[in-house]
């Protein structure tokens, strides 16, 4: 299937590794050109090298903090300043915090604030505009199943991505009339660095190994098995192109089943 990706411009957050380093890939492969950004300088310009090397894409490497809004209007600038436009934005970040209630201040749940929503937000807020000028666009956000069934002593998590779906879910009533759909991606376990600093931080509170609780999370699944992170790229890549201009507003889980709700 021809997705309809070549010549378009794509933004891709916290793309040095895990899902955002397979999602960037992925739409690399569909002759999209890239802006990836990540806080470490030299493992995003070791992702933009293998990226450029596999696909032959064009790739612009920034370094930024999405939970920084000062970093996040450089980061706009610089991808519409390469380019003159972004097509595709995913919005991305690494997760806050976990743990129960109790653990975290005011200053955690402000962090993830700026972190998880803020950064979805401003970076929207800065391609939107092109987008609908050109009247075709595509955002994606990587959110979490948290927000479909919450995930015990990830508060900061389940509580912030879900004000990222109602902003998203909202924001695509408004712009479906200028061609343009917003989608979040909900990841379930998969095999990233993230689900490896949860198993540790579990591993740690209950005096178990991280294989135990590996295990346990993939109890859990009905595939018995944690995800690749190609299988969620994938995915992405389709919600970005032409076939999918009629996908608005959803939230659309890859968890090989965890999620036990009916929708």
């Amino acid at each position: 299937m021809n997705l309809g990706l070549e010549n378009k411009v794509a933004l891709v957050a916290a793309a040095s590794k895990g899902l955002g380093r397979a999602i960037a890939e992925a739409l690399a492969a569909e002759g999209a050109s890239l802006v990836i950004c990540a806080r470490g300088g030299d493992e995003l310009e070791i992702a933009k090298r293998s990226i450029e090397s596999r696909t032959g894409a064009n790739v612009h490497a920034v370094v930024a903090d999405v939970s920084d809004a000062n970093q996040l209007s450089m980061l706009a600038r610089e991808a519409i300043g390469k380019w003159g436009r972004v097509d595709v934005l995913v919005t991305n970040s690494g997760g806050p915090p976990s743990g129960p209630a109790q653990t975290h201040d005011w200053q955690r749940w402000d962090d993830a604030v700026k972190l998880l929503l803020r950064s979805t937000v401003e970076l929207t807020r800065a391609v939107l505009p092109g987008m609908q000028e050109r009247k075709w666009g595509r955002i994606i956000n990587v959110t979490s199943i948290a927000v479909k069934q919450p995930v015990d002593n990830l508060i900061l998590s389940n509580s912030i991505r879900s004000a990222v779906t109602g902003f998203a879910r909202t924001l695509a009533n408004e712009v479906a009339v200028d061609g343009i759909t917003v989608n979040n991606i909900l990841p379930g376990y998969t095999r990233t660095e993230r689900v490896e600093q949860l198993a540790d931080a579990t591993a740690s509170r209950e005096g178990v190994s991280r294989q135990d609780v590996v295990a346990r999370f993939e109890s859990q699944i009905p595939m018995r098995r944690l995800g690749e992170p190609h299988e969620f790229a994938a995915l992405a890549a389709f919600l970005a192109s032409e076939q999918a201009s009629y996908i608005t507003g959803q939230s659309i889980a890859v968890d090989g089943g965890w999620i036990k709700g009916l929708l």
